[in-house]
């Protein structure tokens, strides 16, 4: 016997009265390992953010001289790019993430930023979201202008 989808709930609930039997579902507990590697994930991004920042933010000025200086701008690249960790691929892609979302314009950054993305392709996939959205109400105000129902 083949049932229609919204059928199935009111089925069960029949059958389940008829029979004078109680149904118990039971609800699996969020797994705690995937919860801490969530949180660790969160904590991760947001310590090289931290860490770009400072070194985008450092100084001339913070320093005694020019050797300390440099010396202090390694060591916060270090700090931020973390190359014991991540591959040459991933440092590139660090570094054209965050000169892709220098050159966007002031209030794209803020609002690209806002989403964390952690790559160039994921800018690229906020930002053409971005577009869709703004254009969809202007091609549903040129199609009732024009006579055209939009679905």
């Amino acid at each position: 016997m083949a049932a229609a989808p919204g059928a199935l709930p009111a089925l069960v609930g029949q059958a389940s009265e008829e029979q004078g039997e109680i149904i118990k579902v039971k609800v699996k507990e969020e797994d705690p390992i995937w919860d801490q590697e969530s949180c660790q994930q969160k904590d991760l991004s947001h310590t090289r953010e931290l860490s770009r920042q400072r070194f985008r933010q450092f100084c001339y000025q913070e320093t005694p001289g020019p050797r300390e200086a440099l010396s202090q701008l390694r060591e916060l690249c270090r700090q931020w790019l973390s190359p014991e960790i991540h591959t040459k691929e991933q440092i590139l892609e660090l570094l054209v993430l965050e000169q892709l979302l220098t050159i966007l314009p002031e209030e794209l950054q803020a609002w690209v930023r806002e989403h964390h993305p952690e790559s160039g392709e994921e800018v690229v996939t906020v930002l053409e979201d971005l577009e869709r959205e703004l254009d969809e109400p202007r091609q549903q105000k040129m199609s009732k202008e024009g006579g055209l129902q939009v679905p």
